[in-house]
């Protein structure tokens, strides 16, 4: 029976830069660095002149690469459907998927959670101003960068959304800037 080697299964480095007591370590192996990442270029002058770094511009996939990717992503997509699909109850395929309404639907639910005007049952609602105007102007880009395309339900529906929500955050921000009357009781009206 042939002899086994003391062999290990795999190698440990140590690639801190630091020992424990904070110094710095001599031998310390260097980083590596990917190889699909591009060596850094020099700035740009306009970026240079203004202080502010222009981000870098990242290869996209080649066009090969995206359908493959398309393929695949499309393939397991099909194999999770299956699946549920054999589920008592499952949600159908078509429950799934992804429409301009849903989208905006998701977007429009977030803002009201934002401005506190819907929460979990028993939570508490919490005021996040800054995440509901993103949320509203998000909307707004959206119907603007949609002007043309929309059918008369999603044209319908963004206006809809936008207006309440608009008229939400106007409500919820006077509320806030306004003090409290004599005699009326905080929080919510009924």
């Amino acid at each position: 029976m042939p002899e086994k080697k003391n062999e290990p299964a795999f190698t440990v480095t140590d690639r801190r830069l630091f020992r424990d007591d904070g110094e710095a370590r001599t031998d310390a192996a260097e980083p590596e660095t990917p190889a699909a990442v591009p060596p850094a270029t020099a700035e740009p002058a306009s970026a240079a002149k203004s202080g502010i770094a222009e981000p870098e511009m990242v290869v996209p996939p080649s066009a090969a690469e995206q359908s493959a990717q398309a393929d695949a992503y499309k393939q397991t997509t099909r194999a999770l459907d299956d699946a549920l699909g054999k589920e008592i109850g499952a949600p159908r395929p078509e429950d799934l998927e992804v429409t301009l309404e849903r989208f905006l639907a998701s977007i429009y639910m977030s803002a009201l959670v934002q401005l506190g005007l819907a929460h979990e049952r028993g939570g508490t609602p919490r005021l996040d101003l800054i995440g509901a105007r993103q949320s509203i102007d998000t909307i707004a880009m959206l119907q603007e960068k949609t002007k043309g395309n929309l059918t008369p339900v999603e044209q319908n529906f963004i206006q809809n959304a936008l207006y309440e929500l608009r008229m939400a955050y106007l409500e919820v921000t006077n509320a806030i800037a306004r003090p409290p009357q004599p005699g009326e009781v905080p929080g919510p009206k009924k």
